[in-house]
Formats: C-alpha cells, sequence, structure tokens
C-alpha cells in the first residue's frame, strides 16, 4: 500500500494514499483500534446533510467564497448518498463526544470538494477541513445534531411504518377471531372466558400506545443546536447561521427541525436520545410480552395450549425430524433484549454530561441507532413472515374452554363462592367439566345452567355491547 503524508498541529502523519480522510482520522484508526464498529449509514448522511446545510448557511451570511461554499455542498452531498461511507473509518468507541467522527467528516468532505472545486488533492489543500467544511461548528453541536437527524430520519421512515404495519396485522387478526371464545389464563392457570380476538385485540393496542408514545418522543429530536458551536456561545459564528442552517437540515430532510429554547440546554443534555430510547425499551417489553404470548398459544402441536397455529418458515430441529419451532417469535424476542440492552447503555452513556458536554455522544448514537434498525427489521419480518399467517384452532379452542375449571365463576351469583368452590374441587377430582357436574348434581335446571354458561354472553365486555 502507498501512503501520502500529511501534517496535523501533532506533526507529521502516514494516510493511505487512496483515502480521502486526512491525519486527525488516521490518528484515530490507530488510537482506538476497538471493535470493528463503526456509526452505520444514518449517522453518516446525517453529518452529510450538517455540512452542506453549514456550507449554505455561510455561503449566504457571506462568511465563504461562493466557490468553495459549492464545492462543500456538493462534496456532502455525495456524502449523504453513501458515495464515501468507506472513507468513514473511526470505531465507535474513540475520542470523547466524538471529535474523531467530526474531523472524519471534515477531512473527507474537504478532500473531494478540493478535487470538485480545481482537482487538486495534493497538501495543502485549497478547502481546509477546519476552516471551511467545520465553520461555524464544533464537534459538541455537530455529533449531538446528527444523532437527532439520524433517529429521527429512521423512525419516520423505517420504525414507525413497521410498527403500524405490525399493529395493523394483530388488529387483521382481532377481527378475524372475534367470534372464537376459548379460555382465559391468569398466573398460567384457568381463568374466566376470553375471545381469541379480544386477546389479540389487546396486542394491537398495545402497539397503539407504543405508536403514540414514540411519536411525543421525537417531538425531543427536533430541536437542534447547530450554531451552539463548542459550548452553546456561538462564538465564530455569524447571527444568522443557527436560523439558516437549521431551515437547510428541515428541508433537506423534510421533518419540523427547529432552534431549541435554549442552546446551553441543548448542548448539555442528549434528551432527545434518552426519551427516544426510553420509549423503544417500552416498546421492547411489550413485544416481548406479545411473542411470549404468541409461543405459549401456539404451543404444541400436541402437547401445549395449540389454539393458533403459524407459519411454517423452517425446520426446527437437527435431530427431531417434522418438528417446526416459533421462530419469528423468538427472533423479535431477542431482538427485544439487544434493544433492553442498548437503553442501558445510553442512559449510562446519557450520565456523561459534564458541564457544557457528553463525551459519551458516539456510544449514544450507536445503540439508539442500532436499536431502531433492529426493531424496524425484526417487527417487519415479524409481521409479514408471522403474524399475517397466524391461524386459529377453534377446535382447540373450545376443547380448552370446556375444560376450564374457571367457568364455575358464572355460579358465584347463585351459589354463592364457597359451595361453588366446592363444586370445583369435586370437578377438578373427577377430572370432569364444570358444566356436565352442575347438571348432573340438579343444583340448577338444564335451563338454568344453559343461561349461565352462555360463552358468548361471558365474553361481552361493555365495548363489545356498545358496538
Amino acid at each position: 500500500m502507498s501512503y501520502r503524508i500529511v501534517r496535523d498541529p501533532l506533526g507529521e502523519v502516514r494516510v493511505p494514499q487512496e483515502a480521502y480522510y486526512g491525519a486527525q482520522t488516521q490518528r484515530a484508526r490507530e488510537n482506538f483500534p476497538i471493535s470493528g464498529l463503526r456509526l452505520p449509514r444514518a449517522f453518516i448522511r446525517a453529518q452529510g446533510i450538517i455540512k452542506a446545510s453549514a456550507a449554505y448557511a455561510n455561503g449566504q451570511v457571506g462568511m465563504l467564497e461562493p466557490r468553495k461554499a459549492q464545492a462543500i455542498i456538493q462534496a456532502a452531498e455525495e456524502v449523504i448518498d453513501g458515495r464515501w461511507d468507506d472513507h468513514f473509518v473511526v470505531d465507535v468507541f474513540q475520542a470523547g463526544a466524538g471529535t474523531s467522527q467530526n474531523m472524519n467528516a471534515n477531512e473527507v468532505i474537504a478532500r473531494r470538494a478540493s478535487e470538485l472545486l480545481d482537482g487538486r488533492v495534493d497538501e495543502p489543500l485549497p478547502i481546509h477541513p477546519n476552516d471551511h467544511v467545520n465553520m461555524a461548528q464544533s464537534t459538541n453541536d455537530t455529533i449531538h445534531v446528527a444523532i437527532n437527524i439520524a433517529a429521527a430520519e429512521q423512525l419516520v421512515h423505517r420504525l414507525l411504518p413497521a410498527l403500524r404495519r405490525l399493529h395493523e396485522a394483530l388488529a387483521e387478526k382481532a377481527a378475524a377471531f372475534d367470534a372464537i371464545v376459548k379460555a382465559g389464563r391468569t398466573h398460567l392457570q384457568d381463568a374466566v372466558p376470553i375471545r381469541l380476538g379480544q386477546e389479540f385485540g389487546g396486542y394491537a393496542a398495545t402497539l397503539k400506545g407504543n405508536l403514540r408514545r414514540l411519536e411525543e418522543a421525537m417531538e425531543d429530536l427536533y430541536p437542534i443546536g447547530l450554531g451552539g458551536n463548542a459550548v452553546g456561545t456561538g462564538i465564530n459564528a455569524h447571527p444568522d447561521y443557527p436560523r439558516l442552517a437549521v431551515q437547510q437540515v428541515a428541508e433537506r430532510t423534510g421533518l419540523p427541525f427547529r432552534l431549541p429554547e435554549d442552546r446551553f440546554a441543548f448542548m448539555q443534555n442528549t434528551h432527545g436520545a434518552i426519551r427516544t430510547s426510553g420509549a423503544l425499551k417500552q416498546l421492547a417489553v411489550d413485544l416481548i410480552k406479545i411473542t411470549s404470548d404468541i409461543r405459549l398459544l401456539s404451543s404444541g402441536p400436541r402437547t401445549g395450549l395449540a389454539e393458533i397455529r403459524l407459519p411454517a418458515v423452517q425446520p426446527g430441529s437437527s435431530i427431531m425430524p417434522g418438528k417446526v419451532n416459533p421462530v419469528m417469535a423468538e427472533m423479535l424476542h431477542m431482538v427485544c433484549c439487544q434493544v433492553i440492552g442498548a437503553d442501558a447503555a445510553i442512559t449510562a452513556a446519557g450520565m456523561g454530561s459534564q458541564l457544557e458536554i457528553n463525551v459519551l455522544m458516539p456510544i449514544i448514537a450507536y445503540n439508539l441507532l442500532h436499536a431502531i434498525d433492529i426493531l424496524a427489521n425484526g417487527m417487519r419480518v415479524f409481521a409479514e413472515r408471522c403474524v399475517q399467517g397466524i391461524e386459529a384452532d377453534e377446535k382447540q379452542c373450545r376443547y380448552w374452554l370446556e375444560r376450564s375449571a374457571a367457568l364455575a365463576t358464572v355460579l358465584n351469583p347463585v351459589l354463592g363462592y364457597e359451595r361453588t368452590a366446592q363444586l370445583v374441587h369435586r370437578a377438578l377430582a373427577d377430572n370432569r367439566p364444570v358444566r356436565e357436574l352442575v347438571l348432573e348434581t340438579g343444583v340448577l335446571s338444564p335451563e338454568e345452567v344453559e343461561q349461565l354458561f352462555d360463552y358468548e354472553r361471558m365474553t361481552k365486555s361493555l365495548e363489545h355491547d356498545e358496538r
């Protein structure tokens, strides 16, 4: 491999000849060979949006020569499009706050912009990474803002659509299964009847609540402190720069980014990321409950509940022929465990804010975007390859329903709790349905038994009656 010699304030550095990054990025490569993990495409895109918006604003206020501003904008737009992703090489675990990541973007864009300006790639470049590409910026505002932009875009374009589709799929099953009455279960023991549609309707409503919480949390991502520079004062920035730069970000993303009410509060805290991560954790907890239920309801096919059947998407055992496992539910459960872990890392990193900066922003960015990515993918394929194909076994639902000891609950108003409990104990001891025993003992007439053990009536909620 051939190298070129590049200088920075600490001296000379050997950089691969073909690399568009420069000395500070190369130092970061050598200093932080930690994980091999990189900040994702969504974050690099957000950095490109920031650098293009900054160049536009600086050009408009006369701080940046028009030709240089246009070259930086064009180079940044190539970063936005993903053309130079291979040149973003800094490990997630890097210099505090993401200085190396910011300089990686500055150096790539400076070299490419210089090439666009006059074909030069020899040092010194006509467009400087600090003086021109990073004009009116610092790591503290750009990395923080990139987190918000990347998270908002990924939520709007990927995660929320996947969540809506999963909600719709569950709601469709709720409607399809509305007439199927089955045994309810609490503490994994017999409970009063419920409709299979009501059970699935609860899952759908749970996700609808998550959708609302995520949309509310996203409101904390839209205030962005471009122009705050290092500590919030906007040193070296033109007074009109913040407004123009943030307007550009909003135009380029189509999202309602705006200046924060207080730039100093923005610089000091990562509230948007923390609140969004908390909403993702809540979603993960709820999805674990739903996927665990679906695994229980489909357990069997001969020795479990087997009230629903899941699509068979792949063989389930390397030794047991014909075995099919609930793999899509298991996959999403694993995804959710990872999301909960990411939230723990983000919460801990959120406490890395001291005075005017959070020095742990790179791992906040990585974990937040990773959680959004895997949740979006997981929900999408779970809806497509599992929920949409779920079938109900109405016969099996009826079988367990009629053997549920909890059916005796309807006898309480007529016979009282104590007498009913005696009938339940006898039914369990004799392994007989409660209804059958009540008829045999003659404590109620056949007509009264028929009326009390009306399964449809038992499961009509107030909302159902209103419909």
